[in-house]
């Protein structure tokens, strides 16, 4: 008998659709008799599409989580009030949307990655929820980023909501969680005032499955073969990537900068700029010499393939360079909590140099990249998994 499963990836980028594909793929491999449909927004939707997976109809009618953080972001900044402000009213709608849903046809498992709309959903109307529910998370809790007294109100209230059930002894709105890391990669400290313990909700509510790749990094370590199929020659390469979001114009435009700097003390250096699927490259202001592509499929090997790579501080890149022990140089969103929690994650695995780019010249960063490749890295091997622990997870609810 077919089992019918909605698996809605939400939240923003492609790092969270590139791990959903391979937790669908391992569970699978576990129940091949299932059916996903997917539900997800612009640029995750093209990856779906590529991956040769059915979206969903109504997923045309799902809010594209980018965009008011696109909004809410100048100068590489990211206003963390405005931008709850602004998806607020989306995450309604996509309660909506997902009781539409639902209502029209049965599933007999709902996966939902950061879906905290369909969390707070429940929590109001227990009715909405018609199916059994896997919560994947990646972060627990929010973080003030400003000393604004509306952002500290508003934060404080959202993190009482995320630990309304914990504290009450209620049973959580999902019937299995699961965290994408390590139990030490949730801070060990209170949601806020009289508020329970993040790590403690975590460990009471959440099963840890460590890291989720879309490759094996032992399928990685032969750099030459890599570069002489991707046309690379033997000089230095440096990879520069903003992610899958438009957040990061003056990240790589620093880092095109940096490049006139870098040529005089590195023979034969080649330095790619990747914009990813939402950014244009004439918007970019960067000296002859640099390369710039828009969104370029499996980065991770040319990752693989580079000296260096300079990134935002977004999760799914770091890993894959923490993994691939590739030397690199990070900053990130200002005013993003989740990348200054990524940031101690990286801290902790000893991977990564970071950089705060209000505080950044094209001087300084290539400074910071000759100290980079001189020292090199020494890099801790990291549980990379997750998917298949995932998906064991997952299967015992169908």
């Amino acid at each position: 008998m077919v089992r019918k499963i909605l698996y809605i990836s939400g939240s923003l980028g492609l790092g969270h659709i590139k791990r959903d594909l391979v937790i669908a793929r391992e569970l699978r491999a576990v129940r091949p008799n299932i059916e996903i449909s997917w539900i997800a927004a612009d640029p995750a939707t093209a990856l779906i599409e590529e991956a040769g997976e059915r979206l969903h109809p109504e997923a045309a009618n799902y809010a594209n989580d980018n965009e008011p953080a696109e909004e809410a972001a100048r100068g590489g900044q990211l206003n963390l009030l405005k931008y709850l402000m602004k998806a607020s009213k989306d995450w309604r709608e996509n309660v909506e949307t997902f009781d539409r849903i639902t209502t029209e046809e049965h599933f007999d498992l709902v996966i939902g990655d950061e879906t905290y709309e369909l969390n707070v959903g429940f929590m109001k109307n227990p009715e909405l929820k018609k199916s059994p529910y896997v919560m994947i998370y990646d972060f627990i809790g929010l973080d003030a980023m400003t000393l604004n007294p509306m952002e500290w109100l508003g934060i404080y209230m959202w993190n009482r909501i995320w630990s309304k059930d914990f504290k009450k002894g209620l049973d959580p709105v999902h019937d299995r969680a699961l965290f994408i890391g390590e139990e030490e990669d949730v801070p060990d400290k209170p949601f806020g005032a009289l508020l329970p313990g993040r790590r403690e909700w975590a460990r009471a509510l959440c099963e840890f499955v460590g890291y989720v790749l879309p490759f094996d990094p032992a399928d990685l370590q032969d750099r030459s073969s890599i570069r002489a199929r991707l046309g690379y020659g033997e000089g230095p390469l440096i990879v520069c990537s903003i992610g899958g979001t438009a957040i990061g114009k003056e990240f790589l435009n620093i880092c095109g900068q940096s490049f006139a700097h870098l040529e005089q003390r590195l023979d034969g250096l080649r330095m790619l700029l990747v914009c990813g699927p939402r950014l244009a490259a004439e918007e970019l202001e960067v000296p002859d010499g640099v390369e710039i592509r828009g969104y370029v499929p499996d980065l991770y090997e040319h990752f693989a393939a580079s000296d260096l790579a300079i990134v935002q501080g977004g999760g799914t890149t770091t890993l894959e360079l923490t993994a691939l022990k590739r030397p690199f140089i990070f900053f990130p969103i200002e005013g993003h909590f989740e990348q200054a929690q990524v940031a101690r994650r990286l801290e902790r695995h000893k991977a990564g140099v970071r950089m705060n780019l209000s505080e950044t010249s094209p001087q300084d960063l290539a400074d910071q990249v000759l100290t980079t490749l001189q020292a090199g890295g020494s890099f801790a091997p990291i549980p990379v998994d997750g998917g298949r622990r995932a998906a064991e997870l997952i299967a015992e609810m169908i």
